[in-house]
């Protein structure tokens, strides 16, 4: 066949351990075949990583702002174990929050659904996607620790010096920690528009939901930055539409949550966000089987897997055992990226290619034949393959579709 041709590169950024081994698989068997992929090329593996000082991180974020669009693999965030194994020169710091920072996107994270593999939580019938703020709080916190007697406190000083606020945060009898965190108003604003708009675009009802009575400054913050744009940008577009807005505490979303049919857009800070998008992930199935997309305020977007980089699977697979890993995420990260670089290029060939990737990929499941996580909790019979026979899987349903 004719291979579909790309008129602008996507940023490829290549990862870690077995997800590392599943993207080339994914390029060489559904890709490459059909598409005459063009890439513009980063490999932030750990070593590379660790040989560049990281500068590769921030050349690939800088990429994505050049073309637009980027794909992810899932990528190691090293601890002090990791440091050892790998003997790194430092602990260097996550590389989608690096890149999460420099684009200042949200993160839009949603369920696969198939039809054999019901969600955990049984009102659950549609999609739950989880909007998360990808700037700020706790990845970009300072912290330290403390010994008996230390007084800790947190000090705003103006440009010119001057000492505008000084508060204890607390005076220690006995060893401690203490970690100061911040965003910027610039962020918050950017990351509700975002959700505005996604939410218009999905059809779909937001909720935004934070602790701002016990957090009255910092978290309330965002509850009236998200009111103030609603009600100035977005209220009557979204009556037009049929959807609503609302804000509840965090804690009663959740329980809101648990008792819903899904459908709509849960927008969390960027904590909240982490923890939420795995638990509706695992609840919907397997962390294995969500999207992940990050959207710049500026129309950037950067496509990855919402997993890590299942690093038993991989030393499996280092032994020359056989695997049975979970590639959906991966393979959707992929079309994700190419729809959206068909989209941006008016190259509707490429968009439809995209789509028949992802029906390949669903159809394969939903005709029983799926790697070992999804056989353990699928409903009637089902096939558990490895990780290169699930790809081939698809790759026959894929032709057949394009046929």
């Amino acid at each position: 066949m004719t291979k579909i041709q790309m008129t602008t590169p996507l940023v490829e950024i290549d990862g870690d351990e077995m997800t590392r081994i599943i993207w080339s698989k994914i390029k060489e068997h559904l890709i490459s075949p059909y598409v005459d992929l063009k890439t513009e090329y980063y490999d932030l593996g750990l070593e590379h990583r660790d040989q560049t000082d990281d500068k590769v991180t921030f050349d690939a974020a800088e990429a994505i702002k050049k073309y637009g669009v980027g794909v992810k693999c899932a990528t190691i965030t090293p601890n002090a174990a990791r440091i050892k194994e790998y003997n790194l020169k430092e602990m260097w710091k996550s590389p989608n929050g690096t890149i999460r920072a420099i684009l200042d996107g949200t993160v839009f994270r949603k369920p696969i659904i198939v039809e054999n593999i019901k969600p955990y939580v049984r009102s659950w019938e549609k999609p739950i996607t989880i909007a998360r703020h990808a700037y700020g709080d706790i990845y970009k916190a300072v912290e330290a620790k403390v010994t008996d007697g230390d007084v800790a406190e947190l000090v705003v000083t103006s440009k010119d010096g001057e000492v505008i606020s000084k508060e204890t945060i607390h005076n220690f009898k006995g060893d401690g920690i203490v970690m100061g965190m911040h965003n910027t108003k610039k962020s918050i604003e950017s990351f509700a528009r975002a959700c505005f708009n996604y939410a218009l675009g999905e059809k779909e009802d937001l909720w935004f939901s934070s602790k701002d009575t016990i957090s009255k400054k910092y978290d309330h913050t965002f509850k009236d930055i998200f009111e103030e744009i609603y009600e100035n940008e977005y209220k009557s577009k979204f009556k037009e539409t049929g959807i609503e807005y609302f804000y509840t505490l965090i804690d009663d979303a959740v329980a809101r949550v648990v008792k819903s049919n899904g459908g709509f857009i849960w927008a969390c800070k960027n904590y909240d966000g982490d923890v939420m998008s795995d638990l509706v992930a695992t609840a919907f199935g397997s962390l294995a089987m969500m999207t992940s997309v990050l959207v710049s305020p500026d129309g950037y977007y950067e496509y990855e897997a919402a997993h890590g980089t299942v690093q038993r699977h991989y030393y499996k697979h280092l032994k020359g055992e056989e695997t049975s890993t979970n590639s959906v995420a991966t393979i959707f990260a992929w079309s994700g990226a190419l729809k959206k670089r068909g989209e941006l290029d008016s190259n509707s060939d490429l968009v439809k290619f995209g789509e028949v990737m992802e029906k390949a990929t669903i159809a394969t499941i939903e005709e029983g034949i799926m790697t070992k996580d999804l056989a353990m909790i699928a409903q009637g019979d089902a096939k558990s393959v490895s990780t290169e026979e699930f790809l081939l899987e698809v790759k026959t349903r894929l032709e057949k579709l394009i046929a």
